[in-house]
């Protein structure tokens, strides 16, 4: 636990008594003029010193109608669809369905809130948005309210579902002609400092939102957009199937003019369904994404897929085990996987790598068609949340609530989350000395290999890289007989790779059989 506390210095705030003081601010400091960071100031700026919102309030707001239209209509779809297709397993809310769905009554509940769980710097996808220098998300968990404080008996107040409120890291005062001089450079040295901070608790969070903090031009007008996820329906395991649980990825971008949360594509959600439906749409995506430099930025992590190709929700279905499967969100993209007219052909694949090499770019990831297989589900929102999630969770967040709240005891995210984190300090560190990020990544299942090895030694051993648990590829003795993408995919000395599927070489580290 002390080495995932470790990993998400300078990236991270999960002290659980500075959140609770962000949220509920129950520790004005002297001096400071600016709401908190509870859900009301952000959704509702007017209204900012007002009591923690509520949900009933929440989704009674003019700006979040759309919202709770498009969630209304996500629950009446996928409870459409599971009745079509499995129309012996009954559905609805509570135990005695087979598949129980998520309570909706809760989600506008006077009972229930989101409660600040934590906040995560995202300047590694500064990419995307280079003149505001990427985002940063503050994420808030359901709760019900009302219920006895968490004891090691007692059942959590939190629900699954997250929203993750996106905000620039480069807001308007700094943006705005005449604003404060505050560059990408400044922004990143105030997060890398606060992991050398001696406060805790409320001193930290006062430390935060003051002159130098990493959080003091944080403001409502930097919102970017509101994301969901949501466990929308769960099947324990039965006769006649295997444990599975759903959870539902929405987005929700903000148009300032009108003054509202309007429903938007998922960055990257490859809208399989509707591709493999339209013969001309799926010739667009395929010469769109086998360009030389689309193909390139595809195999860094670092492709945005126009809107035109992609879904405005997503269902997460976990878990999605270790072979291919139409459980994954490109499953019938690629030659093989079953679909009369794939998209993409292995010699397309091939042909792409080749014209790569010719070119001189030699590919950081994708060396072979299993590597472009696994970017092509890993590169969604849904295909991410697949992989060394909790759940579909990679950020529960922390139980400030909680009778003995920590965030070392009870881990506020995923095995992925924490695995990424050497490669945002990475960038973190070349934004504050002013030279040029790598933004590149790995696939979801392992974290990247970095220039700096200093970097890599805090992930050596552990599960998030090759140590027990963690995600490896079976080595053949020939090498000629493994994938180049994955050769590099091995455990830790005492571990061995055991293959979890029944057609994929794929599998986590244990200890070798005796």
């Amino acid at each position: 636990m002390a080495r995932a506390a470790a990993l998400e210095r300078g990236a991270a705030i999960t002290d659980p008594l500075a959140l609770r003081e962000l949220d509920l601010g129950e520790h004005p400091a002297r001096g400071l003029d600016r709401a908190g960071f509870g859900l009301r100031g952000f959704v509702a700026p007017a209204q900012s010193a007002g009591a923690p919102i509520l949900n009933d309030e929440l989704f009674a707001l003019p700006s979040m109608a759309q919202m709770r239209r498009a969630l209304d209509n996500e629950f009446d779809r996928y409870m459409g669809n599971h009745k079509a297709r499995l129309a012996n397993e009954a559905i609805g809310v509570g135990t005695a369905f087979d598949w129980q769905m998520f309570d909706r009554s809760l989600l506008y509940s006077s009972g229930t809130r989101f409660v600040l769980a934590g906040i995560v710097n995202r300047m590694d996808r500064a990419y995307v948005s280079p003149e505001t220098c990427g985002e940063i998300r503050l994420i808030y968990r359901l709760t019900r309210l009302g219920e006895p404080s968490v004891g090691e008996n007692a059942l959590s107040p939190r629900l699954p579902m997250t929203l993750n409120l996106v905000l620039r890291a480069k807001g308007a005062k700094a943006s705005a002609p005449g604003g404060i001089a505050l560059t990408c450079k400044d922004i990143a040295r105030r997060w890398l400092a606060m992991a050398q901070w001696p406060q805790t608790g409320a001193e930290l969070a006062t430390r935060l939102v003051s002159a130098g903090g990493p959080l003091e031009f944080i403001e409502p007008v930097d919102v970017k957009q509101i994301e969901t996820n949501l466990q929308i329906a769960h099947a324990p395991k039965s006769p006649v199937r295997d444990f599975r649980t759903d959870y539902l990825l929405k987005v929700f971008r903000f148009n300032a003019q009108a003054q509202l949360f309007e429903e938007a594509p998922l960055e990257n959600q490859i809208d399989r369904d509707r591709i493999l439906a339209d013969e001309n749409l799926a010739r667009d995506f395929k010469a769109w994404l086998l360009d030389i430099r689309h193909f390139n930025e595809f195999d860094r992590g670092t492709i945005l897929i126009p809107e035109r190709f992609l879904a405005r929700g997503a269902i997460a279905a976990t878990p999605a085990g270790f072979d291919r499967s139409e459980l994954q969100p490109a499953f019938g993209l690629l030659q093989g996987e079953g679909t009369a007219n794939p998209v993409f052909g292995e010699s397309d694949v091939v042909a792409a790598l080749k014209q790569a090499a010719d070119n001189g770019v030699t590919p950081r990831n994708i060396r072979s068609v299993a590597g472009f297989q696994r970017r092509l589900n890993d590169v969604t929102c849904s295909g991410c949340h697949q992989t060394r999630g909790i759940g579909g969770f990679h950020f529960p967040g922390v139980d400030w609530m909680a009778a003995k709240p920590s965030n070392e005891t009870v881990v506020p995210a995923s095995p992925h989350f924490f695995g990424d984190q050497i490669r945002r300090r990475d960038i973190l560190g070349s934004l504050s000395s002013g030279s040029r990020p790598d933004y590149s990544r790995g696939f979801s299942e392992r974290p990247q290999l970095r220039a700096r090895p200093e970097l890599m030694r805090e992930l050596a051993g552990t599960g998030y890289y090759n140590g027990w648990g963690a995600r490896c590829y079976r080595q053949s003795p020939k090498q000629a007989d493994n994938d180049p993408s994955f050769r590099s995919w091995t455990c830790a000395n005492g571990l061995a790779c055991q293959v979890a599927g029944k057609t994929s070489r794929m599998g986590m580290c244990f200890v070798k059989d005796r």
